[in-house]
């Protein structure tokens, strides 16, 4: 890519920043459950560095958390301590279950649909679903088997009955669940939209929320991600939240419920481009109507892949 090229597409990024958000403070309502969510958690390197010395790669964030009823994300690497790295992939990580001593301090569930929670095989990834459940920490998006992987974390706050789903659509896919083969959720049209409907007809969610790893590492959304968003609110979904693309992507409304198509990195380290180590952070009043307001938190991923506030912003 020449640098023009590279400035084109920094310089649309913030242009659609820009046109979709304004200076906005937050102003928790009594009424509502308030959900958190972040973007890509990958704890190697910077981060267990950190882990090691005492230090917790959440701290920034701490204060959001603590005054969020439900707190959420992407956890992109396996905690396990057995397994092989899958061949021929460039990048795997692996960190050991000591690291879910802070994920558990500041999370409720962390996201298991993505192109890393398989790096190590389905052994390791069985393993990391044991250590989540030891440290009381809910799933999506993975389970031991196909049908567990398609099932909604469901969690009750203030009488409001919340679904989280997940989904891939990343390859590598051999990382999907299957009947006997633990894995990730694989994003299907057909399959999800099923999932969404069962999750109010079966699961009785009053809010139905999937989580999309998804699309390219661009500043703007494919027609594939647009589709897809559409197709999942058409269904039920109240929202839909995206990452993988390592960078925030635009976000809209489609029917009045918002569409975040990247989050961007969270806690990552290993990116030198200012587009890589600036994330969104979403804080989100639900109630039985759905989403009732949107808040966007910047965050900056500093030295070693630890991110600090840098702003709040207000939602499509």
């Amino acid at each position: 890519m020449s640098s023009a090229q590279g400035f084109l597409r920094a310089a649309i990024g913030m242009w659609l920043l820009s046109a979709c958000m304004a200076i906005h403070a937050a102003t928790p309502k009594a009424d509502t459950v308030s959900l958190v969510v972040v973007g890509d958690i990958m704890l190697e390197d910077g981060p267990s560095r950190a882990m090691r010395r005492g230090q917790d790669p959440f701290a920034g964030f701490a204060t959001l958390f603590k005054e969020a009823d439900i707190r959420i994300g992407n956890l992109e690497c396996v905690v396990a301590t057995i397994g092989s790295p899958e061949d021929d992939k460039p990048n795997v990580f692996r960190v050991p279950p000591s690291t879910l001593k802070y994920v558990k301090r500041h999370f409720d569930a962390v996201g298991l649909a993505n192109n890393h929670s398989g790096d190590y095989g389905p052994q390791a990834f069985a393993q990391m679903l044991g250590f989540l459940k030891k440290e009381g920490l809910g799933v999506y998006g993975g389970g031991l088997n196909l049908t567990e992987a398609h099932t909604p974390w469901i969690v009750e706050r203030k009488g409001l009955r919340v679904a989280i789903l997940g989904y891939d659509e990343f390859q590598p896919r051999s990382f999907e669940a299957d009947t006997d083969r633990p894995g990730v959720a694989w994003s299907e049209d057909a399959q999800v939209v099923r999932d969404i409907k069962a999750a109010r007809s079966r699961w009785k969610a009053d809010v139905v929320i999937p989580i999309m790893h998804w699309g390219w590492e661009d500043p703007v959304s494919n027609a594939r991600q647009r589709q897809l968003a559409r197709t999942m609110i058409d269904a039920g979904a109240d929202a839909v939240i995206g990452g993988h693309p390592h960078q925030v992507q635009d976000a809209e409304r489609y029917q009045g419920k918002p569409i975040f198509y990247s989050l961007g990195n969270f806690v990552f380290d290993g990116f030198s481009d200012p587009v890589n180590n600036r994330g969104w952070v979403l804080r989100l009043e639900l109630d039985k109507t759905g989403v009732r307001q949107v808040e966007v938190h910047v965050a900056q991923i500093g030295a070693g892949g630890l991110p600090k506030p840098a702003g709040t912003v207000a939602g499509p």
